[in-house]
């Protein structure tokens, strides 16, 4: 049997990045689950602790805001001090905070237990991101990343369905519960996998960009959640310059600003953001129109939801295949093709024509949001990955906050849907942003081939004629 040479070889990963996958995948499972599960049960965790109206949205809202704010510095911390070291220290916070959000006697304790683990699963996914990316192969832990993300897909599909269930059958604290044995797990296996960090980095924390960063993320969900209180966009405005400076003047920056001037990594994390948000708002309102317009219970329609959780669990691996330089396009054409879904979700009559378009949808948004993960991760350098994957998540987690606030999904109910006139108020808009960013992506990847077609016109006419030569 012949021997392929070692340059053609594929390196077998070992045992301790197998250690790494599982942990991701844990972890990431974690994160996403406890993201989504007690949105449709709120009224009722309002009801039994008593609070307010008013409070009652924080539950989520601060579990996203602190995750979505603190992403960027935790992963910066993570190629200072470790990706294993900050992986394994987020998952015990995140499961310390669930024992704590179980236990909660009054809904403001609860908020700030929220919280705290909104801040574990900072520190969680985009250190888990970057030790996956370190502990494969250099052109493997795509694929590695893209089979530990299916599972956190699934998760993020199956975990109103499951809040529901339990809310009803049990109580909404064994949301919680469920999620502590899962965080001890994706802990023990992030402590077998190896340890990796920015070799080339400087052994100090820029202070000053993390203080500027974290303020102006939290200004600008509140300001989005908030339009009419143009006091948030000022200080997100304010702090955003702030930040900008103090990264040019850091010898050491939290974020290199010549991260933002990487095309193709700009590219994946702006449309994996806009898919992040067309996902989360086709998972509240498909659910929420079968039961509201067509008398489904929410055990029927959780099951039937679950051909569309499959479609977005496929879509993480299939992504990981992807070759990096295919990335912007195929995200491009996924976005598309969403679009296309959505709308025929939107408008469409009857639950079948929902559920089909709805599998559609969730397939190519999956796919979409993998490479916004996988494809990020292949374009920048390994040694500030952690950087990249801070930044990247960030940016998903906010535009899911976003939205959920926007359109009510973050109170228990869905804005637009459900009240007889189908799911189109809903999901007619992230249809017609998803249609938008695939037109941009596709004309960020026409800048460059027009300069190439026009130098070929003119060298084939200078060799043509010699007339045009010295053009």
């Amino acid at each position: 049997m012949p021997v392929l040479p070692p340059s053609e070889q594929r390196p077998r990963p070992g045992r301790p990045a197998r250690w790494a996958q599982a942990a991701l995948a844990t972890g990431a499972c974690c994160v996403q689950l406890d993201a989504f599960a007690l949105n449709p049960v709120l009224p009722v965790v309002r009801d039994e602790l008593h609070g307010s109206a008013a409070a009652t949205p924080w539950i989520v809202s601060g579990y996203l805001l602190a995750a979505g704010s603190l992403m960027p510095v935790a992963g910066r911390l993570g190629d200072l001090h470790g990706r294993r070291r900050m992986m394994t220290l987020g998952t015990v916070l995140f499961g310390v905070a669930a024992v704590l959000c179980a236990l909660a006697p009054s809904l403001p304790l609860l908020v700030v237990a929220r919280v705290l683990q909104g801040a574990g699963g900072a520190l969680l996914m985009p250190a888990g991101l970057a030790l996956l990316t370190h502990a494969w192969p250099p052109g493997h832990g795509q694929r590695a990343t893209g089979r530990a993300l299916g599972l956190a897909g699934l998760a993020t599909v199956c975990g109103p369905f499951i809040g529901g269930v339990l809310a009803r059958s049990v109580s909404w604290r064994a949301v919680f519960w469920l999620t502590v044995p899962l965080a001890l797990a994706a802990a023990l296996c992030a402590r077998r996998a190896p340890e990796s960090r920015d070799p080339e980095a400087r052994q100090r924390f820029d202070t000053a960009g993390a203080a500027a960063a974290t303020g102006a993320l939290v200004c600008l969900v509140r300001w989005l959640e908030h339009p009419a209180a143009w006091g948030w966009a000022m200080g997100a405005a304010a702090l955003g310059a702030l930040f900008v400076r103090a990264e040019r003047r850091s010898p050491a920056p939290l974020v290199d600003l010549a991260l933002f001037r990487n095309r193709p990594y700009v590219a994946l994390t702006a449309g994996g953001a806009l898919a992040n948000s067309a996902t989360v708002a086709l998972l509240y309102v498909a659910p929420w129109v079968l039961q509201r317009n067509h008398g489904w219970s929410v055990r029927d329609a959780g099951v039937a939801f679950l051909a569309p959780a499959v479609a977005l669990a496929v879509g993480g691996p299939a992504a990981g295949r992807v070759r990096p330089a295919a990335a912007v396009p195929v995200m491009a054409g996924c976005l598309a093709l969403s679009a296309v879904a959505l709308g025929w979700a939107a408008y469409g009559t009857g639950a079948p024509a929902l559920l089909m378009a709805s599998t559609g949808a969730a397939g190519a948004l999956g796919v979409a949001g993998g490479l916004a993960l996988t494809g990020t991760q292949a374009v920048v350098r390994r040694g500030r990955a952690g950087e990249a994957s801070g930044v990247t998540k960030a940016a998903l987690t906010a535009t899911a906050g976003i939205w959920l606030a926007v359109t009510g999904a973050g109170t228990g109910g869905v804005t637009g849907a459900g009240t007889g006139g189908g799911a189109g108020p809903a999901l007619a808009l992230p249809a017609a942003a998803c249609l938008a960013t695939a037109a941009v992506l596709a004309l960020t990847l026409l800048v460059p081939v027009v300069p190439r077609v026009r130098g070929r016109l003119r060298r084939r006419a200078g060799r043509g004629g010699g007339v045009h030569r010295n053009d």
